[in-house]
Order: structure tokens, then sequence, then C-alpha cells
């Protein structure tokens, strides 16, 4: 069998399990609507209070997934399409190789 890279499957599923949530998820396509957005605009549009907002950017931040931008008291966030084109990258990856273990055994 092919071996797999670890520390990329590793990192897909952090992330994946990341934007499971979904207030994450919902988080994660506004930012992607709006490209840059502050924190206020964030909660404020998504209908959500600012601390529980603020958790979950957190977990998005602590897996890469948002970067932050200070200009004066507010924080805005982008999304990180490195990352997620990673994790994209990481799982065609993961599934062609167990296609052709698949197609081996077969």
């Amino acid at each position: 069998m092919t071996a797999f890279n670890q520390e990329n499957l590793n990192t897909a599923t952090e992330i994946l399990r990341a934007i499971a949530h979904p207030l994450r998820l919902a988080i994660v396509e506004f930012v992607d609507q709006k490209k840059l957005i502050n924190v206020n605009k964030i909660y404020n549009t998504l209908k959500l209070e600012q601390s529980i907002t603020s958790q979950h950017l957190r977990i998005l931040r602590n897996v890469d997934l948002v970067h932050t931008k200070r200009e004066g008291k507010f924080i805005y966030y982008s999304l990180n399409y490195d990352k997620i084109e990673q994790v994209n990258q990481s799982i065609a990856d993961f599934n062609e190789k167990a296609e052709k273990s698949a197609a081996k055994e077969a």
C-alpha cells in the first residue's frame, strides 16, 4: 500500500474539524464573501454574540484558516486560501492513493 503524507492529513483533519461546526462554517462563508471583514461586522451581520464569535474565530486562527490584520482598535479577518488549497490537495492525494491501492487489491 502506498504511504500517505500523515502530516498533511493531520493538518487537513484539524481544519475540517474546525469548520465542521455550523457557526464556524457560516463565519468562513461570510469572510469568503467579504474577503476582508472586521469582527464587529461578522457578529452583527450573522447576529451572534461578540464573545461567541471571538471563540469561534480563535479556533479558526488556531488552525491557521484565517489571517488577522489589526488597524487601530479593529481586527480584520480574511481567509488563508493557501491553507485551504493545501487541505484540498491533501484530500485529493489521499483519495487518489486510496483508489490506486483499492485497484491493486481488486
